[in-house]
């Protein structure tokens, strides 16, 4: 039975502690859609998506009057994009962008916020129409708005495809390239993962999985706020007062989610999926990872001791919500997206948080180096090392990586770069100026490691 207290305690975490729900993502299956025919592929995309998708966004806003619990985003994710391609006959870079501009127009005809999924999983290799969408992301990228796309290049089962990796690094460039007006902005909607999950409702990387069915509603929470102000209760507490404040608190903010995704559930008639109970940060005063693991007694994140309690953060929130909620999926645990995060800013600033400690934090940590700005002029051999190491934290261990990174053209170390509403303002990086440009031109894979033999 809830209590009196329990309601108000809930008021006030959305009413000052930016408590809120950050997506309710309908996950839509395009396997029906494909077409030999390009232009009757997009017409049935364009279709389908308008019309599952056509209550999303005012029922979305009805829970947000009925309930009063903000829910920020909107969003879709589809099925990988690159399947649609592969049915394509003759397919060309501008049929996969002919499809990307498709899910443009249905996403705002719908009025969501973002759709994902022009993405293509080629972990152990490629086939024709991933091969080719991967080669058009930067002109579908920069002709669209609100499409935002991912690539799976490693797997704990299957190791990591070097020469995927290789090839990502300058797609990114040509992409910052093609949309250097705006600092670069086609990279922010566009991640490479290692583990992809097939359920994340968050972007850029969400997608629609292949064993996922026809339609799905998945929810993502946020409520670093919540944590930081739950913790600055038990200052000087030991650490296993402090896990506990956690635990409890996600057990809370959980709980918020599930009620939001069964109520748009019933209410748009589609199952629910699963509540991904990640911590993600804005650029709002209050609202950062960095500050819940300042609270716990550093001076600033990125100091030694940051990636020990961020370790405990991530961990207490999961054991906190699957506590909430039997079906917690998608990524889960502590998003350190730097340019979404306040705190996470002013340490990247000062230069207390560096590439080589975020990537540190990552072993530990959801996702991995996220919303990272780096000079214009860093090579895009570079730009692939960083995501080979990032892919290797994944595959051994057994965990989802992933690296979204801008290399802003004109920008050096020191600039700011603006990207507006969540995404906030990114200061530029340095990164190592060793290179690294014979290792990514070996091409081939790198093998899974031993403990992908788990049958």
């Amino acid at each position: 039975m809830i209590n009196p207290f329990e309601i108000l305690e809930t008021i006030n975490m959305i009413d000052k502690e930016n408590l809120d729900i950050r997506t309710i993502t309908m996950g839509i299956s395009l396997k029906d859609c494909v077409d030999a025919d390009v232009d009757r592929a997009c017409e049935k995309i364009y279709q389908k998506i308008t019309t599952y998708a056509k209550d999303l966004v005012k029922t979305g806003e009805d829970i947000e009057e009925r309930f009063g619990i903000p829910i920020i985003n909107k969003r879709i994710s589809v099925t990988p994009i690159a399947s649609v391609v592969d049915a394509l006959d003759n397919a060309t870079v501008e049929d996969c962008v002919k499809v990307a501009k498709t899910l443009d127009a249905a996403a705002k005809k719908v009025g969501v916020n973002f759709i994902g999924g022009y993405s293509a999983l080629v972990h152990k290799g490629y086939t024709k129409g991933e091969k080719l969408l991967i080669e058009s992301i930067p002109y579908a990228l920069s002709q669209t708005d609100i499409v935002c796309s991912s690539v799976n290049v490693g797997s704990t089962r299957a190791g990591i495809n070097m020469d995927a990796v290789a090839q990502m690094g300058q797609i990114i460039k040509k992409a910052a390239d093609m949309t250097k007006e705006s600092g670069g902005f086609a990279c922010a909607k566009l991640v490479v993962f290692c583990n992809a999950v097939e359920d994340n409702p968050f972007m850029a990387g969400a997608f629609h999985g292949e064993g996922e069915g026809d339609c799905v509603i998945n929810v993502g929470v946020s409520g670093p706020g919540v944590v930081k102000c739950a913790l600055e209760k038990v200052k000087g507490e030991p650490f296993g007062v402090v896990a506990d404040t956690i635990k409890k608190t996600a057990f809370k903010i959980t709980r918020m989610g599930q009620l939001v995704a069964q109520e748009a559930s019933k209410r748009l008639g589609v199952p629910f999926g699963i509540v991904d109970l990640s911590l993600a940060p804005t650029p709002a005063v209050g609202d950062s990872v960095a500050y819940i693991l300042e609270e716990m007694g550093l001076e600033q994140c990125g100091t030694h001791g940051t990636t020990a309690a961020l370790a405990l953060l991530n961990d207490a929130v999961k054991k906190g919500g699957i506590m909430a909620s039997s079906y917690v999926g998608g990524l889960s645990g502590a998003f350190i997206p730097v340019s979404e995060d306040a705190g996470m800013i002013a340490a990247a600033k000062n230069g207390t948080l560096t590439l080589e400690k975020l990537e540190a934090m990552t072993c530990v940590c959801s996702v991995g180096l996220d919303m990272i700005v780096v000079p214009g002029d860093t090579t895009a051999e570079t730009l692939s090392a960083i995501i080979a190491d990032e892919a290797a934290i994944g595959m051994v261990n057994s965990k989802t990586t992933a690296v979204r990174i801008i290399p802003a053209p004109g920008k050096k170390v020191g600039d700011t770069v603006e990207f507006g509403g969540l995404l906030g303002s990114g200061p530029v990086m340095p990164t190592n100026q060793k290179q690294s440009t014979e290792f990514i031109r070996r091409g081939g894979r790198i093998p899974a490691p031993l403990q992908s033999l788990k049958n």
